[in-house]
């Protein structure tokens, strides 16, 4: 069974593995997409710190409030990938981040996790009153368009930035 968990202390070494992995595929492929950045900004070794880093409270000057989750897989107790969902959008995240930043870790990838993760994180963002929500990728990120697409989204434009054509998508809740 697999289901969004948050980062609780019984999920330590689950987390610590997938992102090691995680880790080493980057370091691999350095052009590899990065997201959710959440989880990557503290080593998930020192847990506490991690667990507080991951969620945004919005009190930095630029960013929203967000909730990291994690899909876990009860039968092989392993943490198959991460969802960092924002609560509301600024208008950075308006133009080119959107409400969820998602990702599977490598060795989990291409096998359908992305989008019941997406589906998922779709049911927190309706709980959480969200009626629209923008999901966006690298325009040449064909995948992750994929996963967007089956779960409703709908291409609006593909805007560029940072040199990168990036695809913004809406879907209705």
């Amino acid at each position: 069974m697999l289901r969004l968990v948050r980062a609780e202390i019984q999920y330590k070494e689950a987390i610590i593995d997938m992102i090691d992995e995680w880790k080493r595929y980057n370091e691999m492929h350095p052009d590899a997409n990065q997201s959710p950045q959440a989880i990557f900004k503290i080593d998930p070794r020192d847990y506490e710190l991690f667990k507080e880093s991951i969620d945004n409270k919005g009190n930095e000057p630029g960013k929203v409030p967000s909730t990291t989750y994690f899909l876990y897989d009860d039968t092989r107790k392993i943490m198959l990938g991460a969802i960092n969902i924002r609560h509301y959008l600024n208008d950075y995240l308006l133009n080119y981040g959107g409400h969820i930043g998602d990702g599977i870790r490598p060795s989990e990838r291409g096998k359908g996790y992305a989008t019941k993760m997406i589906a998922y994180g779709l049911d927190i963002c309706r709980d959480m009153g969200i009626k629209r929500v923008l999901m966006v990728c690298d325009k040449d990120n064909v995948a992750s368009a994929q996963t967007i697409i089956k779960n409703g989204g709908i291409l609006e434009n593909r805007p560029t930035h940072n040199g990168k054509i990036i695809e913004r998508y809406w879907i209705e809740l």
